[in-house]
């Protein structure tokens, strides 16, 4: 999701020019817009928390509570992606491809997390 933003940002400067028809239903609506971008704090603190949960130095124990917290933001990401293009009567497999990603991977990680350390 890092890398999302990355390129969110070079879109947003004028670095990448990227043709209509590969952006978002109403990539030109303000409302629109400000809903794409308050994603923003949840997927880069998930993703931060996330490579922090695998890559940092730490205990086991606040390992597992970065992870836990880090699936728990990006299932909740995705749902909420999900949920609001479902409201909204659109369906884009692009779109949806990549929030289900989200929602699906998290659960299986989180599910895999909890049953390895209940057996």
């Amino acid at each position: 999701m890092a890398l999302y933003w990355v390129f969110a940002v070079f879109v947003v400067a004028g670095f990448i020019n990227v043709a209509p028809e590969y952006m978002y239903s109403d990539y030109k609506n303000p409302v629109i817009v400000s809903w794409n971008w308050s994603f923003f704090p949840i997927d880069i603190l998930f993703s931060v928390l996330g490579l922090f949960s695998r890559f940092g130095k730490s205990s086991a124990y606040h390992k597992q509570m970065l992870s836990t917290v880090s699936l728990s933001l990006m299932f909740c990401a995705g749902l909420m992606a999900i949920s609001f293009w479902l409201i909204k009567g659109e369906y884009d497999p692009f779109w949806w491809g990549i929030n289900l990603w989200l929602v699906a991977l998290s659960s299986w990680v989180f599910i895999g997390q909890y049953h390895a350390k209940n057996i």
